[in-house]
């Protein structure tokens, strides 16, 4: 498996395993096959998350059984590295450290390589989130740490101020981005800092949840930004078009569209079969190898151009 050296502010694959939706929807069995599977593949970084807040309030067992699914495979903690996350939605009440003591007790282990600080509904208070990861790095819980879907102008403030304090950073964004989502990603607000090599970016998201594929998930998924998972649905058909021209598959076609974006450091998805991430490995030759040309070929289905690029509608 092709390793990131940059990566996201430390080395690591350029494919990783998300946690919602993914070990609850599995045989424990099972999970454990792929989750040694995916070390012994090289796909090494996992984003493990407590979903206890906000609208993620379902008190889901998925970080739990990640943890379970480690040690019945008798994986070292050495193995593989970690992404967790930190909520904002009842932050400050709930501060960063008591989400970490109970989310690396529930995973059971001591520390992350890296963190995300994710979703929010009203403004943060950003000086005060960069000074509490700065001293959660200080006290060794993760190394570095990324942004999920923040309006461009709050990671703006959270890097002149982390510059202007000489604290750290956030060093990546997790951005929904995909074959039709791309107007974040590729934007003006967040492609000055791709572009400056200060930020990379990790795409999530990436299959709609499935429906870019033209599957109709019954399970819950991401958030619609902009109204248009409609014409994504529309638009699966069109994907699966490209994919047969390049003889793969379309969630090959679709994880290679998006390492083949320079600033793209790691690609993370979500997979309930070893079969399902056996073909998404294959995404990474297909990158290597056609890059260029799967972008082209897709470049009408960026169905994202008229929701604004800063991460508000």
């Amino acid at each position: 498996m092709h390793e990131k050296q940059n990566g996201l502010g430390f080395a690591t694959s350029a494919l990783s395993l998300g946690s919602w939706n993914t070990w609850d929807r599995m045989d424990f069995d099972d999970a454990v096959r792929l989750i040694r599977h995916a070390i012994d593949a090289g796909v090494t970084l996992f984003d493990v998350a407590h979903y206890n807040m906000g609208p993620h309030s379902e008190q889901s067992r998925t970080d739990l059984l990640f943890g379970e699914a480690v040690r019945a495979a008798g994986i070292a903690r050495e193995e593989y590295q970690l992404c967790g996350k930190l909520w904002l939605w009842d932050y400050p009440n709930t501060g960063f450290a008591e989400q970490l003591a109970t989310s690396f007790d529930r995973i059971g282990v001591d520390s992350a390589e890296a963190v995300v600080v994710g979703d929010y509904f009203e403004r943060p208070d950003v000086p005060r989130i960069v000074t509490e990861m700065a001293e959660q790095i200080r006290l060794g819980r993760f190394a570095v740490w990324g942004v999920n879907n923040w309006i461009a102008d709050d990671l703006d403030r959270a890097l002149d101020f982390a510059e202007r304090e000489g604290l750290p950073a956030p060093r990546f964004a997790q951005l929904k981005y995909s074959v039709a989502r791309r107007s974040m990603a590729e934007g003006l607000f967040y492609g000055v800092h791709f572009g400056s090599g200060r930020l990379t970016l990790q795409a999530s998201d990436v299959f709609e949840g499935g429906v870019l594929l033209g599957k109709t998930p019954e399970r819950k998924i991401g958030a619609d930004m902009g109204g248009i998972r409609d014409s994504i649905r529309d638009a699966a058909g069109g994907v699966a078009s490209v994919a047969a021209e390049f003889g793969v598959s379309a969630s090959q076609l679709a994880i290679a569209f998006c390492l083949a974006y320079e600033p793209v450091a790691n690609v993370l998805f979500g997979v309930s079969r070893l079969r399902q991430l056996e073909d998404n490995l294959g995404a990474v030759q297909l990158a290597a190898e056609h890059g260029a040309e799967v972008r082209a070929a897709l470049e009408g289905l960026w169905l994202d151009r008229s929701v604004s690029a800063d991460g508000t509608i």
